[in-house]
């Protein structure tokens, strides 16, 4: 489950219940928990469970959850968003353990909800290497997903993450997101180049989701290059063959291509 600290009125009543109710409650920083339950009169004993401790810890909390219930809990947002939970739940749940969930708020989620870019594809890619070269090969890699993509980011390298994904990706509608279901909330659209000028010399504070939109349709090709491109095809391939490669290049209906070049065969034959 999450403890959105941030806001504690995000925290639902089955999530509170659950920590209640926990004979354990496994968290990344014990501190952070512990504003929580203190605010909300809880006194289940908490153990930290972060990148460090975590193949030590695994094993004496699935023993435990085998007999009692345990919770999980992450400092902000839905647990196993970007944070080491992932192996605990897959160990525990090849050990036996009923695993269920009490979600939070998704910083991904919530941008994605209020961004106004499509949603019926996303890839989330969480955070971006920190260094530029393998920066620009992952962004290339994800250059045709034809999704909306979602990262994390933090405020000071935010500047240079939207230039590469300028460089990247080309200058697509994005949207970048800073501090959501938070007090300080806030939501920015446009390009990815007029983001990043927005930035460039004053990094925001916060937790940051970054939103790309999908690749934009290449712009349709005119007759005369529908005529060229099935001209030069022509001269090496059958009438077949070269309408559906032109079409694949230029993203025409293989129909429509197919008579055209049937036109300009017999045309050539008939000239």
């Amino acid at each position: 489950m999450a403890t959105p600290i941030g806001n504690l009125m995000d925290i639902t009543a089955r999530a509170l219940l659950v920590l209640a109710r926990a004979s354990l409650i496994a968290c990344e920083d014990t501190r952070v928990t512990g504003k929580l339950l203190g605010h909300f009169g809880i006194v289940t004993r908490m153990l930290p469970y972060h990148d460090h401790n975590a193949g030590m810890m695994r094993p004496r909390l699935i023993a435990q959850a085998l007999n009692e219930p345990v919770a999980l809990v992450s400092d902000a947002g839905t647990p196993l968003i970007s944070d080491p939970g992932y192996k605990l739940v897959a160990e525990a749940r090849a050990a036996g353990v009923n695993v269920v969930t009490a979600p939070g708020p998704s910083a991904v989620i919530a941008a994605l909800s209020i961004a106004g870019l499509p949603t019926d594809r996303f890839l989330f890619a969480g955070f971006l290497p920190a260094r530029e070269k393998a920066k620009a090969d992952v962004i290339a890699e994800l250059a045709n997903v034809p999704a909306t993509l979602a990262f994390y980011e933090s405020g000071p390298r935010l500047a240079a993450t939207l230039t590469a994904l300028r460089a990247g990706l080309g200058d697509r509608p994005a949207a970048v997101g800073r501090e959501l279901t938070k007090k300080f909330e806030e939501m920015i659209s446009g390009t990815l180049s007029e983001l990043a000028a927005r930035w460039a010399d004053a990094p925001p504070k916060g937790e940051i989701v970054v939103l790309v939109g999908p690749p934009l349709p290449a712009p349709a090709a005119t007759a005369d290059e529908l005529d060229s491109a099935l001209r030069e095809a022509l001269t090496s391939l059958r009438v077949k063959d070269a309408a559906r490669a032109v079409a694949d290049r230029l993203g025409l209906p293989r129909a429509q291509v197919y008579a055209r070049a049937l036109a300009l065969k017999d045309a050539a034959r008939n000239g």
